[in-house]
């Protein structure tokens, strides 16, 4: 059940309505770029979905109808401000300036990155669940030590949440009044456990047990999304701390592509959270309230299309990696072990992208 507090300034109908505490800051042509910014990363989801059914991605973990969460989010952030992700925020990393074929690039298994940290601000993602809000808290800490005026912030899910490492790092972020924000995807199903398993109570509410502010947002609402993260971070870099947000939303399709959701959930419920599409939404929006006409639409949808065949074109010309590059990112500095290893592949004859 969706909590009574949950804030919300756009229907799934597309219709403004009041909140007490956020109002709409955006522009038309900003919220124009959101639907802009949804439209691709869904598009491009849908073909790395494709690209791995095809052999082509050793693994995909697809974003669709997270897309509003996620934009929302990202488009708040300043441009100092650093980002720690989980495998899933191919939407965040859209807004952090990651070009599309190197989000794919660990998936198709040619490197274990994928792109500069410092040069978008934005992370590799984790793989191992909840690592990242240690890394984001211990970077927050950081920050507050060299007097930054910038906020950190971290993604994971519902069943990330569960985690100890996610929980250890709301104790450092409290102890220390972390400029951090957490931003918490619930969307219901940590893989096939569903989210009311996990806890009984909303998940924003575990903040304030730790000692900071706890919020719930409508995920696909792309507006409150937008408002409330900025608030978050306005406040982590004036010194007010940390602050949890749970974004309420919903995964449209598995997990990942080797879940098949249809062993744990029903029809029924993918068809109800359809017609609260984070899309769509925003599409009606723009149409009765901006007057933007269909082929304004269409032209974002051929923009998307386009990026989606050059990302296809980008991931196949990808070749194997220098097995010798494993040795490479490991340590700051120097490691004998690292550098014993190396000397091992490379009179063994290992190198120059040989298996």
């Amino acid at each position: 059940m969706i909590d009574e507090k949950l804030v919300q300034l756009l229907t799934p109908e597309g219709e403004r309505i009041s909140h007490p505490q956020y109002e709409s800051s955006l522009s038309g042509d900003e919220i124009l770029g959101f639907y802009r910014d949804m439209v691709i990363v869904r598009r491009l989801c849908n073909e790395s979905t494709s690209l791995q059914r095809q052999g082509q991605l050793a693994l995909w973990a697809p974003v669709q109808g997270q897309e509003g969460a996620q934009i929302g989010a990202g488009r708040a952030l300043a441009p100092m401000d650093f980002t720690f992700p989980s495998y899933r925020e191919h939407g965040v990393a859209w807004c952090r300036g990651v070009p599309p074929e190197d989000m794919l690039r660990i998936f198709r298994a040619v490197t274990t990155g994928g792109w500069d940290p410092q040069k978008y601000r934005h992370s590799v993602p984790t793989v191992v669940l909840g690592n990242q809000a240690l890394h984001a808290v211990g970077y927050a800490m950081g920050v507050q030590r060299d007097g930054a005026e910038e906020a950190v912030m971290t993604f994971f899910g519902d069943g990330a949440s569960s985690q100890g490492d996610v929980l250890e790092s709301f104790v450092w972020a409290a102890s220390f009044n972390a400029p951090v924000v957490f931003f918490c995807q619930n969307n219901q199903w940590g893989i096939s456990t569903p989210s009311t398993l996990q806890s009984k109570v909303p998940l924003y509410r575990r903040a304030p047990g730790f000692g900071f502010p706890g919020i719930r947002v409508d995920g696909n609402d792309v507006l409150a999304v937008y408002e409330v993260t900025k608030r978050a971070l306005d406040n982590a870099r004036t010194g007010n701390g940390p602050t949890l947000i749970e974004a309420y939303t919903y995964r449209m399709g598995a997990h990942t592509t080797s879940d098949d959701p249809t062993r744990y959930r029903v029809d029924a419920e993918v068809e109800v959270w359809k017609h609260r599409d984070p899309i769509e939404r925003v599409k009606a929006l723009l149409a009765r309230e901006y007057r933007v006409k269909g082929s304004t639409f269409d032209e974002v949808t051929a923009e998307a299309d386009l990026m989606a065949l050059k990302l296809r074109d980008d991931v196949l010309a990808m070749g194997p990696p220098d097995p010798i590059s494993m040795f490479e990112n490991v340590y700051a500095d120097v490691h004998p072990l690292i550098e014993e290893g190396r000397r091992e592949m490379i009179e063994l004859g290992i190198s120059g992208g040989a298996h």
